[in-house]
């Protein structure tokens, strides 16, 4: 049985949402600012990766790593390689 959970963060003046499907086969996606950016599908309870790109002058690309399980699922957005993960707070939605 497959369930959507939504996770949303607000980093550099952008709005970075994401809804994760659990189920056998899960799917992420990301939208930044209220447009779809990312789309990935993953393989049961392994961590799915999906980088995107801030619209920043550079543009400024990060990654969405969602977990979708064991248990509830969780997403971090990874700005950089040395840097620490931001959680993505869960949305009651």
């Amino acid at each position: 049985m497959s369930r959507r959970h939504h996770f949303h963060i607000d980093h550099r003046g952008h709005s970075v949402s994401a809804t994760v499907q659990t189920g056998h086969r899960p799917v992420v996606e990301v939208l930044v600012d209220g447009k779809e950016t990312g789309y990935a599908r993953g393989d049961g309870d392994r961590p799915v990766t999906v980088p995107v790109e801030l619209p920043t002058d550079p543009p400024t690309t990060v990654t969405v790593r969602a977990t979708p399980g064991p248990g509830v699922p969780r997403c971090l957005l990874l700005t950089d390689p040395d840097g620490e993960p931001l959680v993505m707070a869960p949305r009651p939605y």
